[in-house]
């Protein structure tokens, strides 16, 4: 069977940034395990923003093009498949960037 777009794209986005990736993978679930921690909070941050910085650009690789024309909706849900491939691996992922109290 052949492999879908977005998982190929997700794939050779992985595979490049290998290193980066498995580092926030420790802190990702270090910060789901203890978020209170403020060594975790600022690591968690810091790397955290590297690795969206990373997947933002495959996102924008993957969807290129598509955003114009009749093809619109496809990219959104393209995007939203991408990202859940994203999020299985790091859950914590959308709270990078985010003040809490």
């Amino acid at each position: 069977m052949a492999i879908t777009k977005y998982k190929k794209y997700y794939t050779l986005m992985t595979e490049q940034n290998k290193k980066l990736f498995d580092d926030f993978e420790i802190i990702n679930n270090d910060f789901e395990m203890n978020s209170s921690s403020r060594l975790n909070t600022t690591k968690f941050h810091k790397v955290g923003l590297e690795v969206v910085d990373v997947v933002r650009f495959w996102e924008r690789k993957l969807c290129s093009g598509m955003e114009r024309g009749n093809n619109s909706v496809y990219s959104d849900k393209l995007a939203d498949k991408f990202w859940t491939e994203v999020r299985s691996r790091f859950s914590q992922i959308d709270m990078v960037g985010v003040k809490t109290k």
